[in-house]
């Protein structure tokens, strides 16, 4: 199944921060404005959300481009890798 990846983007003392994953189903993947991926089921879908918050939150971006970048170029990693 499909899922649009979504997160939240907060600013913070030491610049900004991503975080609070969560995927939803579609049917019409957008990633000109975000980024989608395939899970083969939940878990792997879920074992990937926490992958992300783990790997993202030590992690700080000077601007909402740079952390929008980050994390399409992670996913997207993820799913050649795959």
């Amino acid at each position: 199944m499909i899922y649009q990846l979504g997160w939240a983007t907060l600013p913070g003392l030491r610049g900004l921060s991503v975080g609070e994953f969560r995927a939803t189903p579609t049917e019409a993947p957008d990633n000109e404005r975000g980024v989608a991926t395939e899970f083969r089921g939940a878990a792997e879908r879920d074992e990937f959300l926490k992958r992300l918050e783990e790997h993202f939150a030590p992690q700080r971006f000077t601007n909402a481009a740079d952390a929008f970048d980050s994390v399409k170029a992670f996913v997207l990693e993820y799913a050649a890798n795959r």
